[in-house]
């Protein structure tokens, strides 16, 4: 048996330690905002965070988890949504959207660390989040309303 907490709720599973987080989240929790992208740990749709740290889900071992996950479930809420969340629709930055709940997550993190990133740091950060449909533009200017809404300058 593996015990997670995940969005702040202790969650029992009785699943392989080697198992990938991803995995584990979708088919046994029912949490579907971390998408499979590769496989590989290379896309970032299926990043969540742990204890605040923006980490890859899919290449993640249940086994290995030492911490708080997060997932964009648990980021925010409707009612009150994280400054990033609100910058992204403030910035209408989803086209197709499957890469956004990675996207946001990362960039949740990221703010964390750099509460006043300019462009360059921005394109490195979110670098490792691919999004086909090319929203890197909005992606840059949600990052920066966000940084804002945060405190920054």
């Amino acid at each position: 048996m593996t015990k997670l907490i995940v969005n702040g709720i202790e969650r029992t599973l009785d699943v392989e330690e080697d198992m990938p987080l991803l995995w584990a989240l979708r088919d046994e929790l029912k949490i579907h905002g971390p998408k499979y992208g590769c496989g590989i740990a290379f896309c970032g749709a299926c990043t969540v965070h742990i204890d605040g740290e923006a980490v890859r889900s899919c290449q993640m071992p249940v086994g290995d988890v030492d911490g708080e996950i997060t997932t964009i479930e648990g980021l925010g809420s409707p009612e009150a949504p994280h400054a990033v969340q609100a910058a992204w629709i403030e910035h209408q930055v989803a086209q197709c959207g499957y890469c956004q709940a990675g996207q946001i997550m990362q960039a949740a993190s990221f703010l964390r660390q750099n509460s006043d990133p300019d462009d360059a740091a921005i394109d490195d950060a979110m670098s490792a989040n691919l999004c086909r449909c090319g929203t890197y533009p909005r992606i840059r200017a949600a990052v920066k309303t966000a940084a804002k809404k945060l405190g920054g300058s």
